[in-house]
């Protein structure tokens, strides 16, 4: 694919209207991808990405919010906003048709997507970045979390900052969180649903917390202030088999409101769907290096899809464009700390 937004934006302020546009106008202030370099009193800069996702609004809003209220004051620190896929926030699409997903391409080749992540960690390298946040939204319905890539305190402590339930995951490993963690602490947000105000105000004040930081704490966090859980395994839905959700008919059919298993510790034997006994249509799950482990957390009995094991579900949605585009949701595991 060709085109401007293939080609890193950077700026040294903001660009009039910024605080002011919304997020499908975007387009008519920046070219594409765009990396700003906002001046603060610490000179080690805060990063801030955006609409990684076209869709995911809050992290716009907020940003635009945190902004406004320093309009007219120094920041505390400096802070740099990468602003992702402003073509496909105009159509307001998680990415635009022939497009990588733009939280997938912090690592590899193939894209010149990949190109200009790899541009983008560089220049913040140079900066001597102090800490990274990610802000997403989520179509099912998820608490707000934060996630993390790294089981360390400062970790845990800009984490906890957002929620005191935090996941860890190490796969996929092509995210922006895994990324900058090898930089500097690094959390990714997730806020709720889109368009959610709630969502807007708690990651607004996330980013001003986090603005306002002077160091790092690294001493060990006290187990009641935090949830620790682990990503074991993603579930796929194989790219040939239909999907539904209750009395649709499908190849393999969902309970109706699967979202509300999120976050709640299932017993084995809870019923996830069904199944047409006579076909081969079953559910994959994989687990951080990529190995199949379907057979270890799925059982198919007399027509329903069962879980093997305890295990918690997060970000399972009924959202089929994410489901074919990524995934239906992900199975965790609790960690003591």
């Amino acid at each position: 694919m060709n085109g401007d937004f293939e080609l890193l934006n950077q700026l040294n302020q903001l660009p009039e209207n910024f605080l002011q546009v919304s997020p499908k106008e975007l387009y008519q202030i920046l070219p594409g991808p765009t990396l700003m370099h906002l001046k603060g009193i610490r000179s080690e800069p805060m990063f801030v990405s955006v609409l990684l996702h076209g869709n995911e609004t809050t992290g716009l809003l907020a940003i635009q919010k945190l902004l406004q209220e320093y309009a007219s004051t120094d920041l505390p620190r400096s802070l740099s906003i990468f602003v992702g896929n402003v073509h496909a926030a105009r159509q307001g699409l998680r990415a635009l048709p022939g497009q990588p997903d733009y939280n997938r391409v912090w690592q590899g080749s193939g894209f010149p997507e990949h190109t200009m992540m790899a541009q983008v960690i560089a220049e913040m390298k140079s900066r001597e970045v102090f800490l990274s946040v990610d802000v997403h939204n989520n179509s099912g319905r998820n608490p707000h979390y934060a996630c993390i890539n790294q089981l360390e305190n400062s970790f845990y402590h800009l984490a906890t900052l957002f929620s005191r339930t935090v996941v860890y995951f190490i796969s996929p490993n092509s995210v922006q969180s895994m990324a900058f963690s090898k930089l500097c602490p690094a959390v990714t947000i997730e806020c709720g649903h889109i368009g959610e105000e709630y969502g807007v105000e708690h990651a607004y004040e996330f980013l001003k917390a986090c603005l306002n930081l002077s160091q790092h704490p690294t001493h060990e966090i006290a187990e009641h202030d935090m949830d620790l859980f682990h990503t074991v395994a993603t579930i796929k839905v194989p790219q040939t088999t239909s999907i539904g959700f209750g009395a649709e008919q499908a190849d393999l059919r969902f309970v109706n409101r699967l979202d509300e298993l999120n976050f709640r510790e299932l017993d084995a034997g809870t019923c996830l769907g069904w199944y047409e006994e006579n076909s081969k249509h079953r559910l994959m799950a994989y687990d951080e290096n990529g190995i199949s482990v379907s057979e270890k957390y799925f059982k198919y009995v007399k027509g329903e899809i069962l879980l093997k094991v305890p295990v918690m579900p997060s970000m399972l949605t009924h959202d089929k464009t994410i489901i074919r585009m990524d995934c239906l949701g992900y199975l965790m595991e609790r960690v003591l700390i």
